[in-house]
């Protein structure tokens, strides 16, 4: 099978609702879900930019004890963990 014809199937596949790039979820096609996959990915830089890399981590440690029935930040009272939020708010610039 050619480069082509796997992305015509990969295409094909996206249409009728399947991910078929990781990150990709509700693209509508291969193509949409290659663009999601980017913006997602240059997200998760900038917001790194903004907040510094203590931030981000501070901020990934509290989304890491996330469940359905809780928030990260529940879980986090409950279980003593220590998340420090003004790490994470956005920092000025100047």
């Amino acid at each position: 099978m050619t480069s082509h014809q796997q992305r015509e199937e990969l295409d094909r596949k996206a249409r009728e609702g399947e991910t078929v790039i990781p990150g990709g979820t509700g693209g509508k096609s291969l193509e949409a879900q290659e663009h999601m996959t980017e913006g997602r990915s240059q997200g998760g830089k900038t917001r790194k930019e903004q907040i510094g890399t203590e931030g981000y981590q501070e901020m990934c440690r509290k989304g890491g004890l996330s469940t359905n029935d809780k928030s990260g930040g529940e879980h986090a009272v409950e279980e003593g963990v220590p998340i420090d939020e003004n790490k994470f708010k956005t920092r000025q610039r100047g």
